[in-house]
């Protein structure tokens, strides 16, 4: 009894800290958001001159990130819409609607009046009501120099066979917020976490919120039980039966003044009707924690989420940061963890390879046998992935990289091949997405597609806008359907003065600002900013920003008991054929 009453005592002290700092931040941000309202009305405005649907075939988007990628409930389409990009000095968020078409590998522009405002970070899940509906609430709209954020709480639907806009206009809804998790589950949306930022100020959410589909009203539930602590960016999924799982996460607290500590959440969690009614009632919901088995992602935040065939969810990427007092170096992802639901178990995805490859493996093993005789077969050691590594060097020296990882099938640590074998298996190696965070992912007649998402080198930030794909129920192969264009890639070093015009152009985003910065690079392109440096004083500085990269590069190729020594000479031989390749 009195463990009971400490337990509910510190849960009520909890609830009023978090209440008085919800208000604090509520007050700091409000000034904030009502400079930004000014600017996010003033897009809309211009959103508002449109007055038709204009459907248009494009080139694949631009890079971003934190954007959503959906499937359409009924045809053989990915619909992206929003996101963010950063090039180093601005901030540059979309509104844009794009529609990826699966048959004909091809992309198209959608422009419908009246769309929402820009944003990043938010939540969109598809339902098959009266041929398809989009529904998209909240994220985050950031100042050009990223250092305002606006959180919104509206809610939008898109109908997709008008191809129209509809602001959802209702009360009691969750407040301002972006990296939180949305999912359809039984006529419902199911709205849980996120976080709200201020510039001097931050708050992380566990709440849960249910929006009816059919009523179209809000209810706050409250589940009994203990639940998760608040975070943003986790795993959450629904289940046929109507529960929610819930998986890791990320927040972060202040441990002193201007210093704040990261959490990186690995716990599980499910919550249910308790009386699985149709239709949920706030007081009946009931947290409960999970032990899953199995093999668990390893801890990391900014992964990306989607539902896969069998009753899984799935994982894709992410990153693990470390972080000190004044710096942060990220190692990035590019692997699949499946939950499966029914069991509780968490396994990783591993490739198994083309079936046209495992059956030139069996000839090979069988071949070799015969012919062997009495000698001794000498074991080929298993062969680990191969990086390859487009860059393209700047003027300024820095070079940006765009990562490709060969790696054979699974099955390639139990063969043994002869030389003739080795070069016919290389041409079935297969190419996967480089390792990122806070990509887009979406599951279509169960292949996973993969979009954009960003990757980090030193102080720099690369944004991608490559798409990739790959069949869950074969798990052979990745499939490259569009390559990262280098040339999309623009990074400016930070400027201490910036113009107030460039407020408007830089959270604009759009193609003009683009179609503009193409021209300034080609502007600027024959000249030369260090003539000065030769080619090996660029290649040692080069070194020295990026030595830590190519160290980690060549560990995951060696695995994990090469000696450092060994590791640190395969890592600047790798960068120094790399550069020569490049210049």
């Amino acid at each position: 009894m009195g463990k009971k009453g400490k337990r509910e005592k510190k849960g009520k002290g909890a609830e009023k800290t978090a209440a008085k700092m919800e208000k604090k931040v509520s007050r700091r941000a409000k000034k904030e958001e009502e400079d930004l309202e000014a600017l996010i009305a003033e897009f809309q405005s211009l959103d508002a001159k449109k007055t038709q649907v204009i459907e248009s075939s494009c080139p694949p988007p631009s890079p971003r990130l934190n954007g959503s990628l959906s499937a359409h409930p009924e045809k053989d389409e990915l619909i992206l819409f929003g996101g963010e990009y950063f090039n180093g000095q601005k901030t540059y968020l979309y509104n844009e609607l794009y529609v990826y078409n699966i048959r004909k590998n091809s992309w198209s522009k959608v422009e419908i009046p009246n769309p929402p405002p820009r944003r990043c970070a938010h939540q969109a899940a598809v339902v098959p009501t009266a041929g398809g509906q989009l529904w998209v609430f909240g994220g985050e709209f950031a100042s050009p120099n990223g250092e305002q954020f606006y959180h919104y709480k509206d809610l939008w639907v898109l109908h997709l066979a008008t191809k129209t806009w509809e602001q959802i206009k209702a009360s009691g809804g969750p407040s301002g917020r972006s990296g939180h998790r949305m999912v359809a589950c039984k006529r419902q949306l199911i709205i849980f976490g996120g976080f709200h930022e201020s510039a001097r100020d931050y708050i992380y959410y566990n709440d849960v919120y249910a929006f009816n589909l059919d009523s179209f009203t809000w209810s706050k539930l409250a589940p009994s039980g203990i639940g998760p602590a608040p975070r943003s960016g986790c795993q959450m999924a629904a289940t046929p039966e109507g529960s929610i799982i819930i998986y890791g996460g990320y927040s972060k607290q202040r441990i002193k003044k201007d210093v704040d500590k990261g959490t990186l959440h690995t716990d599980s969690f499910s919550f249910a009707d308790a009386h699985v009614c149709f239709y949920p009632l706030p007081d009946k919901w009931a947290w409960s924690r999970l032990n899953p088995s199995g093999v668990k992602p390893t801890p990391r935040s900014g992964f990306s989420v989607a539902i896969g065939p069998n009753n899984r969810s799935l994982l894709f990427g992410g990153v693990h940061d470390e972080e000190e007092e004044e710096s942060i170096e990220g190692d990035f992802f590019n692997d699949i963890y499946f939950y499966d639901i029914g069991k509780n178990r968490w396994f990783p995805g591993q490739l198994k390879g083309p079936k046209s490859e495992k059956r030139k493996r069996r000839r090979g093993r069988q071949a070799e046998a015969e012919g062997a005789g009495d000698e001794e077969v000498e074991k080929q050691p298993p062969q680990g992935p191969v990086e390859i590594v487009k860059e393209v060097v700047a003027e300024d020296g820095t070079v940006m990289t765009i990562k490709q990882v060969i790696s054979g099938p699974a099955e390639e640590k139990e063969r043994s091949e002869s030389e003739e074998e080795e070069e016919d298996g290389a041409l079935g190696q297969q190419v996967e997405p480089c390792p990122r965070s806070n990509a887009m992912l979406a599951v279509k007649h169960g292949v996973l597609y993969v979009y954009g998402g960003m990757f980090e080198v030193g102080d720099r930030q690369f944004t991608l806008s490559d798409l990739y794909s790959i069949d869950l129920h074969k798990m052979e192969e990745w499939k490259v359907l569009v390559e990262m264009d280098p040339k999309a890639q623009e990074w400016l070093e930070e400027s201490e003065s910036d113009e107030e015009d460039d407020d408007m152009e830089g959270a604009e985003g759009g193609e003009e600002e683009e179609e503009s910065s193409e021209e300034e690079s080609e502007d600027e392109g024959g000249e030369e900013q260090h003539p000065s440096v030769q080619p090996d004083e660029k290649h040692a500085d080069y070194l020295s920003r990026t030595e830590q990269y190519w160290i980690k590069l060549a560990r995951s190729n060696m695995g994990p008991d090469a000696k450092e020594k060994k590791v640190v000479k395969v890592a600047h031989a790798m960068a120094k054929t790399f550069y020569e390749d490049s210049v």
